[in-house]
């Protein structure tokens, strides 16, 4: 059986699903449209609560807007580099 390695922040620290990570930063795709792009990058510095883990070790986390017509979520996979725990 393949033992999964443990997902760590920048700072080295064990990060599970369920903590409150602070994002750092996010890869942004240039093709993005400016308000799509606009929403990714208002996320940095946010407090966000990992959901999952995915197979390439990327944790999950998603904010969510209040629109006009209602809301909307972002969603972004998270490397190590991209966050620190602030919260278990």
């Amino acid at each position: 059986m393949q033992e999964l390695a443990t997902l760590t922040d920048k700072h080295g620290t064990p990060i599970a699903v369920g903590d409150e990570v602070r994002v750092l930063s996010v890869t942004l795709d240039s093709d993005m449209e400016d308000d799509e792009r606009e929403m990714f990058e208002f996320m940095i510095g946010a407090i966000c609560e990992v959901e999952r883990v995915d197979d390439q070790g990327r944790a999950w986390v998603t904010m969510w807007w209040s629109c006009g017509d209602g809301n909307a979520t972002t969603s972004v996979g998270l490397e190590r580099h991209q966050m620190e725990i602030v919260r278990r």
